[in-house]
Protein backbone atom coordinates (compact mmCIF):
# COMPACT_ATOMS: atom_id res chain seq x y z
CA UNK A 1 0.00 0.00 0.00
CA UNK A 2 2.87 2.28 0.99
CA UNK A 3 6.29 2.85 -0.15
CA UNK A 4 7.77 2.87 3.38
CA UNK A 5 7.14 0.62 6.00
CA UNK A 6 5.74 1.71 9.88
CA UNK A 7 9.36 0.68 10.63
CA UNK A 8 11.00 2.71 7.87
CA UNK A 9 9.12 6.16 8.96
CA UNK A 10 10.64 5.27 13.02
CA UNK A 11 14.02 4.30 11.57
CA UNK A 12 14.13 8.54 9.58
CA UNK A 13 12.08 9.99 12.63
CA UNK A 14 15.19 8.36 15.57
CA UNK A 15 17.77 9.74 12.56
CA UNK A 16 16.52 13.07 12.55
CA UNK A 17 15.96 13.21 16.45
CA UNK A 18 19.79 12.05 16.84
CA UNK A 19 21.57 14.52 14.34
CA UNK A 20 19.28 17.62 16.17
CA UNK A 21 20.94 16.45 19.00
CA UNK A 22 24.29 15.47 17.86
CA UNK A 23 24.82 19.49 16.17
CA UNK A 24 23.47 21.10 19.64
CA UNK A 25 19.68 21.25 19.91
CA UNK A 26 17.99 21.79 22.83
CA UNK A 27 14.70 20.02 21.92
CA UNK A 28 13.40 18.54 18.14
CA UNK A 29 10.44 17.13 16.73
CA UNK A 30 9.78 15.42 13.72
CA UNK A 31 6.91 14.19 11.42
CA UNK A 32 7.46 12.12 8.25
CA UNK A 33 3.97 10.99 6.31
CA UNK A 34 3.23 9.58 3.11
CA UNK A 35 -0.14 9.28 1.15
CA UNK A 36 -1.67 8.37 -2.46
CA UNK A 37 -4.77 9.10 -3.68
CA UNK A 38 -6.95 8.84 -6.66
CA UNK A 39 -9.77 11.58 -8.35
CA UNK A 40 -11.69 11.78 -11.10
CA UNK A 41 -14.22 14.09 -12.79
CA UNK A 42 -16.63 13.56 -15.54
CA UNK A 43 -18.96 16.04 -16.61
CA UNK A 44 -22.38 15.15 -19.03
CA UNK A 45 -20.26 12.06 -19.09
CA UNK A 46 -17.13 12.64 -20.97
CA UNK A 47 -13.83 12.61 -18.36
CA UNK A 48 -12.47 15.89 -17.45
CA UNK A 49 -9.80 15.22 -15.47
CA UNK A 50 -8.12 12.04 -13.82
CA UNK A 51 -4.94 12.69 -10.95
CA UNK A 52 -3.32 10.69 -9.14
CA UNK A 53 -1.26 11.91 -6.35
CA UNK A 54 1.23 10.38 -4.57
CA UNK A 55 2.93 12.73 -1.80
CA UNK A 56 5.82 12.33 1.10
CA UNK A 57 7.15 14.83 3.49
CA UNK A 58 9.40 15.16 6.56
CA UNK A 59 8.71 18.61 9.10
CA UNK A 60 11.43 19.15 11.53
CA UNK A 61 11.40 21.77 14.26
CA UNK A 62 14.25 22.52 16.08
CA UNK A 63 14.80 24.03 19.01
CA UNK A 64 17.50 26.21 20.99
CA UNK A 65 16.10 26.97 24.16
CA UNK A 66 13.21 28.86 23.68
CA UNK A 67 14.28 30.01 19.73
CA UNK A 68 12.88 27.44 17.59
CA UNK A 69 13.13 26.93 13.88
CA UNK A 70 11.14 24.60 11.43
CA UNK A 71 12.49 23.31 7.67
CA UNK A 72 10.94 20.26 5.39
CA UNK A 73 11.88 17.98 2.57
CA UNK A 74 10.54 15.15 0.45
CA UNK A 75 13.53 14.07 -0.12
CA UNK A 76 14.28 11.07 2.52
CA UNK A 77 17.78 10.47 1.84
CA UNK A 78 20.63 10.66 4.51
CA UNK A 79 21.86 13.81 3.64
CA UNK A 80 18.81 15.74 2.64
CA UNK A 81 17.57 14.95 6.23
CA UNK A 82 20.96 16.08 7.55
CA UNK A 83 20.25 19.26 5.37
CA UNK A 84 16.72 19.78 6.60
CA UNK A 85 17.75 19.45 10.35
CA UNK A 86 20.61 21.80 9.69
CA UNK A 87 18.51 24.27 8.21
CA UNK A 88 16.05 24.18 10.94
CA UNK A 89 18.96 24.74 13.47
CA UNK A 90 19.88 27.34 11.20
CA UNK A 91 16.71 29.16 11.97
CA UNK A 92 16.18 28.65 15.18
CA UNK A 93 20.05 30.35 15.54
CA UNK A 94 17.96 33.51 13.98
CA UNK A 95 14.94 34.04 15.37
CA UNK A 96 14.46 35.87 18.87
CA UNK A 97 13.29 34.26 22.18
CA UNK A 98 10.01 33.29 22.72
CA UNK A 99 8.95 32.40 26.55
CA UNK A 100 6.58 30.13 25.15
CA UNK A 101 7.94 28.30 22.80
CA UNK A 102 9.01 24.12 23.55
CA UNK A 103 7.41 20.73 23.05
CA UNK A 104 4.23 19.48 24.86
CA UNK A 105 4.61 18.94 29.03
CA UNK A 106 5.88 14.89 28.90
CA UNK A 107 3.17 14.18 30.99
CA UNK A 108 0.47 14.64 29.16
CA UNK A 109 2.04 13.14 26.09
CA UNK A 110 0.00 9.82 24.58
CA UNK A 111 1.98 6.42 25.21
CA UNK A 112 -0.80 4.02 24.42
CA UNK A 113 -2.84 5.73 21.53
CA UNK A 114 -6.43 3.73 21.41
CA UNK A 115 -6.92 2.03 17.81
CA UNK A 116 -9.67 4.20 16.13
CA UNK A 117 -10.05 2.11 13.17
CA UNK A 118 -9.08 4.99 11.10
CA UNK A 119 -7.55 3.13 7.96
CA UNK A 120 -9.95 1.64 5.63
CA UNK A 121 -8.18 2.05 2.23
CA UNK A 122 -10.42 1.75 -1.33
CA UNK A 123 -8.80 -0.04 -3.83
CA UNK A 124 -10.62 1.53 -6.75
CA UNK A 125 -8.61 2.68 -10.18
CA UNK A 126 -9.77 5.55 -12.61
CA UNK A 127 -11.53 3.15 -14.71
CA UNK A 128 -13.91 2.09 -11.72
CA UNK A 129 -14.19 5.56 -10.40
CA UNK A 130 -15.45 6.91 -13.97
CA UNK A 131 -17.91 4.39 -13.72
CA UNK A 132 -19.20 5.77 -10.41
CA UNK A 133 -18.95 9.33 -11.25
CA UNK A 134 -21.23 8.55 -14.00
CA UNK A 135 -23.68 7.20 -12.12
CA UNK A 136 -24.03 9.36 -10.17
CA UNK A 137 -24.59 12.03 -13.08
CA UNK A 138 -26.47 9.81 -15.23
CA UNK A 139 -29.36 9.40 -12.31
CA UNK A 140 -29.43 13.10 -11.82
CA UNK A 141 -30.07 13.74 -15.47
CA UNK A 142 -32.58 11.29 -15.12
CA UNK A 143 -34.38 13.01 -12.48
CA UNK A 144 -36.16 16.09 -14.86
CA UNK A 145 -35.54 17.53 -18.49
CA UNK A 146 -34.78 20.32 -16.54
CA UNK A 147 -31.33 18.79 -15.59
CA UNK A 148 -30.15 19.16 -18.82
CA UNK A 149 -26.27 20.14 -17.53
CA UNK A 150 -24.10 19.78 -15.03
CA UNK A 151 -20.74 20.74 -13.33
CA UNK A 152 -19.44 17.50 -12.97
CA UNK A 153 -19.49 14.52 -10.51
CA UNK A 154 -16.44 13.74 -9.19
CA UNK A 155 -15.26 10.64 -7.04
CA UNK A 156 -11.44 10.25 -4.93
CA UNK A 157 -9.86 7.65 -3.03
CA UNK A 158 -7.30 9.01 -0.42
CA UNK A 159 -4.87 7.37 1.96
CA UNK A 160 -2.16 8.36 3.78
CA UNK A 161 0.20 7.50 6.56
CA UNK A 162 2.26 9.36 9.14
CA UNK A 163 4.70 9.03 12.52
CA UNK A 164 5.66 12.01 15.10
CA UNK A 165 8.37 11.68 17.35
CA UNK A 166 10.06 14.32 19.62
CA UNK A 167 13.00 14.14 21.89
CA UNK A 168 10.99 14.17 25.19
CA UNK A 169 9.86 10.82 24.63
CA UNK A 170 6.73 10.57 22.01
CA UNK A 171 6.63 8.14 19.48
CA UNK A 172 3.14 7.57 17.33
CA UNK A 173 1.79 7.36 14.31
CA UNK A 174 -0.84 5.52 12.62
CA UNK A 175 -2.65 4.83 8.60
CA UNK A 176 -5.66 7.02 7.93
CA UNK A 177 -8.45 7.33 4.24
CA UNK A 178 -10.97 9.21 3.10
CA UNK A 179 -13.10 9.15 0.71
CA UNK A 180 -15.68 10.54 -1.29
CA UNK A 181 -18.44 11.01 -4.08
CA UNK A 182 -19.95 14.08 -5.47
CA UNK A 183 -22.63 15.44 -8.24
CA UNK A 184 -23.17 19.20 -8.68
CA UNK A 185 -26.13 19.29 -11.54
CA UNK A 186 -27.51 22.59 -13.26
CA UNK A 187 -31.24 23.20 -13.69
CA UNK A 188 -32.53 25.06 -16.32
CA UNK A 189 -36.45 26.80 -15.80
CA UNK A 190 -38.08 25.51 -19.31
CA UNK A 191 -37.81 28.59 -21.94
CA UNK A 192 -35.80 30.72 -19.64
CA UNK A 193 -32.21 30.14 -20.55
CA UNK A 194 -31.15 32.79 -18.35
CA UNK A 195 -32.51 31.04 -15.22
CA UNK A 196 -30.58 28.75 -14.25
CA UNK A 197 -29.76 26.90 -10.98
CA UNK A 198 -27.02 24.87 -9.21
CA UNK A 199 -26.83 22.17 -6.33
CA UNK A 200 -24.63 19.67 -4.86
CA UNK A 201 -24.55 17.09 -2.84
CA UNK A 202 -22.34 14.96 -1.87
CA UNK A 203 -21.14 11.35 0.51
CA UNK A 204 -17.69 11.35 2.80
CA UNK A 205 -16.52 8.83 4.97
CA UNK A 206 -13.51 6.82 6.01
CA UNK A 207 -14.77 3.66 4.94
CA UNK A 208 -15.66 3.32 0.97
CA UNK A 209 -18.43 0.59 1.49
CA UNK A 210 -19.85 3.51 3.59
CA UNK A 211 -20.62 5.91 1.07
CA UNK A 212 -24.17 6.67 -0.42
CA UNK A 213 -25.09 5.16 -3.39
CA UNK A 214 -23.85 7.04 -6.40
CA UNK A 215 -27.79 7.16 -8.25
CA UNK A 216 -29.13 8.86 -4.98
CA UNK A 217 -26.27 11.49 -4.39
CA UNK A 218 -27.29 12.20 -7.87
CA UNK A 219 -31.28 12.18 -7.70
CA UNK A 220 -31.15 13.98 -4.20
CA UNK A 221 -28.30 16.71 -5.99
CA UNK A 222 -30.84 16.89 -8.57
CA UNK A 223 -34.02 17.54 -6.45
CA UNK A 224 -31.90 20.42 -4.64
CA UNK A 225 -30.84 22.21 -8.19
CA UNK A 226 -34.79 21.59 -9.49
CA UNK A 227 -36.24 23.16 -5.94
CA UNK A 228 -34.22 26.58 -6.75
CA UNK A 229 -35.75 27.36 -9.83
CA UNK A 230 -38.01 30.21 -10.33
CA UNK A 231 -36.46 32.09 -7.24
CA UNK A 232 -37.74 35.53 -5.86
CA UNK A 233 -35.84 38.09 -3.39
CA UNK A 234 -37.69 39.29 -0.27
CA UNK A 235 -38.42 42.97 0.59
CA UNK A 236 -35.55 43.80 4.06
CA UNK A 237 -37.68 42.26 7.28
CA UNK A 238 -36.81 40.76 10.04
CA UNK A 239 -37.86 37.44 10.91
CA UNK A 240 -36.75 33.76 12.31
CA UNK A 241 -34.18 31.78 10.16
CA UNK A 242 -33.03 27.86 9.87
CA UNK A 243 -29.35 27.25 8.80
CA UNK A 244 -30.15 24.12 7.20
CA UNK A 245 -27.56 21.22 8.39
CA UNK A 246 -24.63 21.05 6.04
CA UNK A 247 -24.28 25.16 6.38
CA UNK A 248 -24.74 24.95 10.21
CA UNK A 249 -21.98 23.13 10.98
CA UNK A 250 -20.62 26.74 10.07
CA UNK A 251 -21.66 28.46 13.30
CA UNK A 252 -20.09 25.47 15.48
CA UNK A 253 -17.21 27.01 13.76
CA UNK A 254 -17.38 30.37 14.43
CA UNK A 255 -17.37 29.60 17.89
CA UNK A 256 -14.84 27.46 17.48
CA UNK A 257 -12.74 30.32 15.76
CA UNK A 258 -13.48 32.12 18.36
CA UNK A 259 -12.58 30.25 21.47
CA UNK A 260 -9.49 28.57 19.96
CA UNK A 261 -5.82 29.75 21.55
CA UNK A 262 -4.75 32.44 19.06
CA UNK A 263 -7.62 34.26 18.37
CA UNK A 264 -8.10 34.75 22.78
CA UNK A 265 -3.96 35.21 23.33
CA UNK A 266 -4.30 37.69 20.32
CA UNK A 267 -7.51 39.52 21.40
CA UNK A 268 -9.01 38.74 18.32
CA UNK A 269 -12.25 37.38 19.52
CA UNK A 270 -16.12 38.00 19.93
CA UNK A 271 -15.63 35.41 22.92
CA UNK A 272 -12.73 36.89 25.36
CA UNK A 273 -12.80 36.06 28.54
CA UNK A 274 -15.68 33.73 27.79
CA UNK A 275 -14.71 30.67 29.66
CA UNK A 276 -17.77 29.80 32.60
CA UNK A 277 -19.91 32.26 31.49
CA UNK A 278 -22.86 31.80 28.89
CA UNK A 279 -22.52 31.70 24.79
CA UNK A 280 -25.27 29.02 24.30
CA UNK A 281 -28.58 28.69 25.20
CA UNK A 282 -29.29 26.48 28.55
CA UNK A 283 -30.99 23.89 25.90
CA UNK A 284 -27.44 23.28 24.30
CA UNK A 285 -24.94 21.34 25.32
CA UNK A 286 -21.92 21.12 23.00
CA UNK A 287 -19.33 17.56 23.18
CA UNK A 288 -15.38 16.86 21.77
CA UNK A 289 -15.80 13.20 21.20
CA UNK A 290 -12.61 12.54 19.49
CA UNK A 291 -12.13 8.47 20.52
CA UNK A 292 -15.20 7.65 17.73
CA UNK A 293 -14.36 5.12 15.57
CA UNK A 294 -13.91 5.67 12.29
CA UNK A 295 -14.53 9.64 12.65
CA UNK A 296 -13.10 12.12 10.20
CA UNK A 297 -12.46 14.23 13.77
CA UNK A 298 -11.18 11.55 15.55
CA UNK A 299 -7.57 11.17 16.56
CA UNK A 300 -6.14 9.78 19.89
CA UNK A 301 -3.35 12.22 20.28
CA UNK A 302 -2.93 16.00 18.66
CA UNK A 303 -0.27 17.20 16.42
CA UNK A 304 2.43 17.57 19.56
CA UNK A 305 1.46 14.09 20.53
CA UNK A 306 -0.74 15.24 23.46
CA UNK A 307 -3.54 12.74 24.45
CA UNK A 308 -6.96 13.28 23.80
CA UNK A 309 -9.99 13.34 25.66
CA UNK A 310 -13.70 13.17 25.86
CA UNK A 311 -14.84 16.79 27.15
CA UNK A 312 -18.13 19.00 27.29
CA UNK A 313 -17.33 22.16 25.43
CA UNK A 314 -20.16 23.65 26.29
CA UNK A 315 -22.75 22.42 29.25
CA UNK A 316 -26.06 23.97 29.84
CA UNK A 317 -24.87 26.49 27.52
CA UNK A 318 -22.16 27.52 29.40
CA UNK A 319 -18.30 27.75 27.86
CA UNK A 320 -16.55 25.03 30.06
CA UNK A 321 -13.16 24.75 28.17
CA UNK A 322 -11.35 26.82 25.25
CA UNK A 323 -9.05 24.89 21.92
CA UNK A 324 -5.27 25.09 23.23
CA UNK A 325 -2.37 23.71 22.14
CA UNK A 326 0.77 23.96 24.39
CA UNK A 327 1.82 27.26 22.55
CA UNK A 328 -1.13 28.79 23.14
CA UNK A 329 -2.01 27.45 26.48
CA UNK A 330 1.16 29.14 27.79
CA UNK A 331 0.79 32.22 26.36
CA UNK A 332 -3.16 32.47 28.64
CA UNK A 333 -1.37 30.56 31.16
CA UNK A 334 -3.44 27.26 30.85
CA UNK A 335 -2.38 24.03 30.04
CA UNK A 336 -3.05 22.58 26.19
CA UNK A 337 -6.45 20.85 25.95
CA UNK A 338 -4.89 18.72 23.51
CA UNK A 339 -6.13 20.63 20.36
CA UNK A 340 -3.15 21.47 18.64
CA UNK A 341 -3.82 21.42 15.11
CA UNK A 342 -7.87 22.35 15.91
CA UNK A 343 -10.65 21.14 17.07
CA UNK A 344 -11.99 17.26 16.89
CA UNK A 345 -14.97 15.95 16.41
CA UNK A 346 -17.87 17.89 17.66
CA UNK A 347 -21.23 17.14 18.60
CA UNK A 348 -24.08 19.67 19.20
CA UNK A 349 -26.92 18.66 21.38
CA UNK A 350 -30.29 19.99 22.37
CA UNK A 351 -33.11 19.50 25.01
CA UNK A 352 -35.22 21.30 22.66
CA UNK A 353 -35.27 19.32 19.01
CA UNK A 354 -38.49 18.43 17.30
CA UNK A 355 -38.96 15.45 15.84
CA UNK A 356 -39.56 14.70 11.84
CA UNK A 357 -36.60 16.22 10.20
CA UNK A 358 -36.12 19.25 8.75
CA UNK A 359 -39.89 19.50 8.13
CA UNK A 360 -40.59 19.35 11.79
CA UNK A 361 -37.92 22.48 12.25
CA UNK A 362 -40.10 24.03 9.38
CA UNK A 363 -43.33 23.45 11.50
CA UNK A 364 -41.19 24.31 14.88
CA UNK A 365 -40.29 28.00 12.99
CA UNK A 366 -43.49 28.39 11.39
CA UNK A 367 -42.69 31.59 9.12
CA UNK A 368 -39.52 32.59 8.10
CA UNK A 369 -36.32 31.80 5.84
CA UNK A 370 -35.02 28.49 5.43
CA UNK A 371 -31.05 29.17 4.42
CA UNK A 372 -29.32 26.28 2.32
CA UNK A 373 -26.52 28.41 0.41
CA UNK A 374 -24.40 31.19 2.34
CA UNK A 375 -21.97 33.03 -0.01
CA UNK A 376 -18.95 35.62 0.42
CA UNK A 377 -17.00 36.38 3.93
CA UNK A 378 -18.37 39.03 5.43
CA UNK A 379 -17.80 37.70 9.05
CA UNK A 380 -15.61 39.64 11.44
CA UNK A 381 -14.84 37.34 13.83
CA UNK A 382 -13.37 40.03 16.02
CA UNK A 383 -16.64 42.39 16.40
CA UNK A 384 -18.71 38.90 15.65
CA UNK A 385 -20.27 40.89 12.74
CA UNK A 386 -22.01 38.95 10.17
CA UNK A 387 -23.28 39.82 6.83
CA UNK A 388 -23.11 37.32 4.10
CA UNK A 389 -25.20 36.83 0.94
CA UNK A 390 -27.86 33.55 1.02
CA UNK A 391 -30.06 31.52 -1.13
CA UNK A 392 -32.98 29.54 0.57
CA UNK A 393 -36.45 29.52 1.10
CA UNK A 394 -39.48 31.20 2.00
CA UNK A 395 -41.41 29.56 4.92
CA UNK A 396 -45.23 29.99 5.71
CA UNK A 397 -47.20 28.42 8.59
CA UNK A 398 -44.24 25.47 7.92
CA UNK A 399 -44.50 24.79 4.67
CA UNK A 400 -41.92 25.87 1.76
CA UNK A 401 -43.62 28.73 -0.12
CA UNK A 402 -40.90 29.33 -2.97
CA UNK A 403 -37.12 29.65 -3.51
CA UNK A 404 -35.57 32.67 -2.78
CA UNK A 405 -32.33 34.60 -4.03
CA UNK A 406 -30.54 38.14 -4.45
CA UNK A 407 -30.76 38.42 -0.08
CA UNK A 408 -28.31 38.79 2.36
CA UNK A 409 -28.38 37.58 6.19
CA UNK A 410 -27.25 39.91 8.76
CA UNK A 411 -26.46 39.94 12.68
CA UNK A 412 -23.67 39.10 15.29
CA UNK A 413 -22.58 36.06 15.74
CA UNK A 414 -22.24 36.46 19.90
CA UNK A 415 -26.32 37.41 19.41
CA UNK A 416 -27.14 34.59 16.86
CA UNK A 417 -25.21 31.72 19.46
CA UNK A 418 -27.10 32.70 22.23
CA UNK A 419 -30.44 33.16 19.87
CA UNK A 420 -30.71 29.17 18.63
CA UNK A 421 -33.99 28.52 19.60
CA UNK A 422 -33.72 24.56 18.42
CA UNK A 423 -32.00 21.96 16.85
CA UNK A 424 -33.57 19.41 14.29
CA UNK A 425 -32.81 15.99 14.33
CA UNK A 426 -31.79 15.83 10.67
CA UNK A 427 -28.16 15.10 11.78
CA UNK A 428 -25.55 15.66 9.63
CA UNK A 429 -21.46 15.35 9.77
CA UNK A 430 -19.58 17.46 7.77
CA UNK A 431 -15.64 17.43 8.63
CA UNK A 432 -15.15 17.31 12.53
CA UNK A 433 -18.69 18.59 13.13
CA UNK A 434 -21.86 17.06 13.66
CA UNK A 435 -25.11 18.48 14.00
CA UNK A 436 -29.12 19.16 12.89
CA UNK A 437 -30.47 21.84 11.36
CA UNK A 438 -30.24 25.12 13.58
CA UNK A 439 -33.17 27.47 13.92
CA UNK A 440 -32.76 31.37 15.15
CA UNK A 441 -34.85 33.79 16.75
CA UNK A 442 -34.09 36.46 14.72
CA UNK A 443 -31.78 37.97 11.93
CA UNK A 444 -32.24 40.61 9.79
CA UNK A 445 -32.96 39.69 6.24
CA UNK A 446 -31.67 42.54 3.41
CA UNK A 447 -33.29 42.29 0.08
CA UNK A 448 -35.11 44.69 -2.54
Amino acid sequence: MFAYSHDQFRIIIDFILAEAKRIGATDAAAEISEGHGLSVTVRKGAVETIEQSVDKQVGVSVYLGQRRGNASTSDFSPESLRTTVQAAFHIAKHTAEDDCAGLADPHLLEHHPLDLDLFHPWEIDSKKAIAIARQAEKAAFAVDRAIANSDGASVSAHQAHFILGTSNGFIGGYPYSRHFISCAPIANAAGKTSSMQRDDWYSTSRMANELAKPSLIGQYAAQRALSRLNAKSLSTRRCPVIFEAPIAVGLIGSLVQATSGAALYRRSSFLLDSLGKSVMPKHLDLFELPHLKRQTGSAPFDEEGVRTQARSVVAKGELQGYFLSSYSARKLGMQTTGNAGGAHHLRLHSQHTPTGGLPGLLKEMGTGLLVTELMGQGVNYVTGDYSRGAFGYWVENGEIQHPVEEITIAGNLKEMLMDIAAVGDDTIIRGTKETGSILLGSMTIGGK
